[in-house]
């Protein structure tokens, strides 16, 4: 396989992977610190790649620019309150989550 088959291979993947899903059933993942929000806007599919592939500097640059970073506790009790429903992705040890539009 080339790159690019990889490539697409994987984008298909974890587009498949990705759901919906309520705050409510993601609190042991966030009561363990491995949940990571994506901003709106940001590119989901693409974090999950950056994570998957080990792309430190590209990863870096989103937590730098706040693109993905930890749930603050404010948005994980507003969250909670709301039940709110999350675009979500597993790369492990993290769930990526994204509010939905």
């Amino acid at each position: 396989m080339t790159e690019t088959t990889d490539s697409q291979t994987l984008i298909a993947r974890l587009n498949g992977e990705t759901a919906k899903i309520a705050w409510h059933e993601l609190q042991k993942h966030y009561a363990s610190g491995n949940v990571l929000a994506v901003a709106t806007g940001a590119d989901l599919i693409k974090v999950a790649i950056a994570l998957h592939r080990d792309d430190r500097d590209q990863v870096q640059q989103w937590l730098d620019d706040d693109s993905v970073g930890q749930v603050q506790d404010q948005q994980a009790m507003d969250w909670y309150d709301n039940n709110k429903l999350l675009w979500a992705l597993v790369i492990p040890p993290f769930v990526l989550v994204q509010e939905t539009e």
